[in-house]
């Protein structure tokens, strides 16, 4: 099985250029100019089995790529749905993929190592995906899933380093 990086969406201008939902917190590395990446597509599409990224940018918070293979609207409509991925044979990719079962049930702690809650869920976003913590006093707090906010995945528990008062705010609703 592969590691999905992002996930192709609908074109965006004439130019073949493609809006991504992001699966990585490492889109700018993964991503760079040049960079070969694998696609998974529905059999007969069509798709190439790889895709060479010529420019990306963000745009009102949502990344745009164009690739080279792709010159024009048409083409990159027919990318819709199209994942680019990580081979799993990838030792880099083990790193950074993890999945909501793996997840479900870990201890929160904060970098002092205290315990703040329990991870109760993944929701995959459009931008980012973000974990779901049920903190010690049973709020249902978000928080996103990039390395900056969860330096550190471990088999039993994670740490997570959240803005200074994040999970405030979803305590202010519950008062």
């Amino acid at each position: 099985m592969n590691v999905v990086l992002a996930r192709i969406g609908k074109p965006h201008g004439l130019r073949g250029e493609v809006t991504v939902q992001l699966h990585t917190d490492d889109p700018e590395t993964r991503f760079a100019v040049g960079t070969v990446i694998a696609t998974e597509a529905e059999p007969g599409s069509g798709v190439p089995t790889a895709l060479t990224i010529a420019s990306t940018r963000v745009h009102r918070g949502i990344w745009l790529i164009t690739f080279e293979e792709i010159p024009d609207r048409a083409g990159a409509e027919s990318l819709r749905g199209t994942r680019l991925v990580l081979p799993e044979s990838n030792p880099q990719a083990e790193d950074e993929a993890f999945y909501e079962e793996d997840l479900v049930g870990l201890e929160a702690r904060d970098p002092s190592g205290e315990t703040v809650g329990t991870v109760s869920g993944l929701e995959i976003g459009p931008a980012q995906d973000r974990l779901v913590i049920t903190l010690t006093d049973g709020v249902t707090a978000y928080v996103p899933f990039v390395k900056r906010i969860v330096p550190v995945v471990a088999d039993d528990h994670v740490v997570v380093d959240p803005p200074p008062g994040l999970f405030d705010l979803y305590r202010e609703g519950t008062e």
